[in-house]
């Protein structure tokens, strides 16, 4: 893989410190728009797209993304290395900033297709990808992991599945700091259960100063994510940045010094792509299903959600929706101070 520059390594260092997890169903190209006005310095992810789809699918739906979405990584799913690094190329061909190989999903049907967590049991044949990848690409290779599968309860085990993958190319490593069941527990399940250790992630830092180590899993809160200041290199938000995006905001805010901005002025800054798509002949529900979350908490949130749920479906539905929906969260809770 070529070298990067020391402006964007560092360029890339930086994004690293606050990512959004990619989410199946839910981090599609509208959701990553919206994400990235809220946090520019962001780094985004796509769902997760298997490499099969990625060469014989439809690119324009599963690969099209806003130029304004960047830096954006595909996350694949996959396990023959010669598929991969065709994908990989592909994605560098659209413009991707990264490709990270899933080596966390626990749900039966990516378990039928020998990939996501189950991989967790074969580093040698996931080290066989990402090398795969690393010489088609000029793009970083990531790995996305678990700590191990089942009652796998072995540090050196799961730091040894990472040597590997390091070795092969992967100059970074996203850590889901817990287990992966794969019989009993469904992909939800497997998303709360399994107890948090974010001791492996912080002892593999220890261990391997030079290693981007991003730590991702049950960070819901500013104090959890400034908890993990000065052990892993960054943070990677899931369902909390879908469920409260303005988080996002907030932490984004925290790490640059940028001044916050209100809600409301963060997704009136959405409109033009709105309008955009729905010229296009999108839905406006397709969209408004990602920012119902914007105003968790605050009055009138509860009123904005089923404005938009109740109406975003409607033939016609437009952007005054939108607008009726702000005007309740101001009338409830007054505008919001900057």
């Amino acid at each position: 893989m070529t070298q990067p520059t020391a402006t964007a390594a560092s360029r890339y260092a930086d994004s690293l410190r606050l990512s959004v997890a990619p989410m199946m169903d839910w981090t599609d190209r509208h959701c990553r728009v919206f994400h990235r006005l809220l946090a520019p310095g962001a780094r985004l992810y796509t769902e997760m797209v298997h490499a099969n789809a990625v060469i014989h699918g439809d690119r324009q739906r599963l690969l099209g993304f806003d130029p304004g979405e960047t830096p954006l990584a595909l996350q694949l799913g996959g396990s023959d290395p010669a598929l991969l690094a065709q994908a990989a190329r592909i994605a560098q061909d659209w413009g991707y900033d990264e490709v990270n190989l899933n080596c966390g999903c626990p749900s039966d049907r990516v378990q039928a297709g020998r990939f996501g967590a189950c991989l967790m049991r074969e580093p040698a044949l996931v080290a066989d990808c990402v090398a795969a990848m690393v010489a088609a690409v000029d793009i970083p290779v990531t790995v996305k992991c678990r700590l191990g599968v089942d009652d796998d309860n072995e540090y050196d085990a799961f730091a040894a599945f990472v040597d590997q993958q390091v070795a092969a190319g992967a100059p970074m490593v996203v850590v889901h700091a817990r287990n992966a069941w794969l019989k009993g527990l469904s992909p939800k399940e497997n998303r709360e259960v399994p107890p948090l250790r974010y001791d492996w992630a912080y002892r593999l830092k220890q261990e391997r100063p030079g290693l981007p180590v991003v730590l991702n899993g049950g960070l819901a809160s500013i104090e959890a994510v400034q908890a993990q200041q000065g052990k892993v290199d960054g943070v990677m938000l899931g369902r909390a940045a879908y469920h409260d995006p303005y988080l996002l905001h907030q932490l984004e805010a925290l790490q640059t010094g940028a001044p916050l901005q209100t809600r409301q002025a963060l997704l009136r800054a959405l409109r033009p792509y709105v309008e955009a798509r729905l010229a296009e002949g999108s839905a406006l529900k397709h969209i408004t299903r990602h920012i119902l979350g914007l105003f968790h908490g605050q009055p009138g949130g509860r009123a904005f959600r089923q404005i938009l749920s109740e109406g975003a479906h409607r033939p016609g539905a437009d952007w005054s929706l939108v607008e009726q929906a702000l005007a309740v969260t101001e009338r409830d809770g007054g505008r919001e101070a900057a």
